[in-house]
């Protein structure tokens, strides 16, 4: 069969053919819109763990409707033969091989992350370095949103050889931790104890969840680390900087000075 038999695969076409193969395109298309729109809508509305099975829902969703339009539309366009599926399958096969391999490669990885979920819509993920919540995710890239209300877009083909970090994976529990340098002279049993005090003292603490105060003697002083889950993932850069305070407020009140590296280094010279 010549040319992999496109144009007799193709031959079948009519204009009637197209018309109803682009309908079928159109109404998969908006109703993908729709439960673009909606789904993130209703979820807002919730909290938990329903929140981020629904958020997950819509990229599975899309991918079906994607696959049951082109088993849908291939039908219309294309006598349904051995023979001609061979062809059509086999010339897009070389297409994407050679004009995009690059997308070809996301587009694999990204159902890969679909059926394997290392992450999720409301997941809080690090990758190469960049923090965010996962906003979307489609079938090349994921969109991640940063604390600064930064919109990142990654490529799935970045899980083949790049590490990622997650922060709660399908979950509504994120560890949090707050880091206080201190000097020192001082009662450490009795910081870790007030420390201890003041993260459950804080109305966005998960109290529920473990938390858990941690000392350590490091080259810029009395290194602290202030360990628990806030209400809400979103609410962890509030939730940090308000421990902080708290931890700050703790240490003027017993005469501890916090100290950083740099104030250290200054003191050495």
């Amino acid at each position: 069969m010549g040319d992999f038999g496109i144009k007799d695969a193709l031959s079948s076409i009519t204009s009637e053919a197209l018309l109803e193969a682009l309908a079928v395109i159109v109404a998969a298309s908006l109703l993908i819109l729709m439960v673009q729109k909606a789904v993130p809508v209703l979820a807002a509305k919730l909290s938990g763990k329903p929140r981020l099975y629904l958020l997950a829902s819509v990229p599975l969703f899309r991918l079906l409707v994607i696959v049951l339009t082109i088993i849908v539309v291939v039908p219309i366009l294309v006598e349904p033969s051995f023979e001609n599926m061979i062809a059509i399958f086999g010339a897009l096969g070389l297409a994407l091989g050679f004009a995009f391999k690059d997308y070809a490669n996301s587009l694999i990885a990204g159902i890969v992350t679909l059926y394997e979920m290392p992450y999720r819509p409301g997941d809080w993920i690090e990758v190469n370095g960049r923090y965010g919540e996962v906003r979307s995710i489609g079938t090349r890239a994921a969109e991640i949103v940063t604390l600064d209300d930064t919109v990142i877009v990654i490529p799935h083909s970045l899980l083949w050889n790049t590490l990622l970090a997650n922060g709660n994976d399908g979950t509504d529990n994120l560890m949090c931790v707050a880091e206080v340098f201190l000097d020192p002279n001082h009662d450490v049993g009795r910081m870790l104890g007030l420390f201890r005090d003041a993260i459950f003292a804080c109305p966005l603490t998960k109290t529920y969840q473990p938390v858990l105060v941690t000392v350590a003697a490091r080259e810029a002083g009395m290194c602290y680390r202030l360990k628990a889950y806030p209400l809400e993932p979103r609410e962890q850069a509030r939730f940090i900087s308000d421990l902080t305070v708290r931890a700050a407020e703790i240490c003027g009140d017993e005469g501890v000075r916090m100290v950083s590296y740099p104030y250290l280094e200054a003191q050495k010279s």
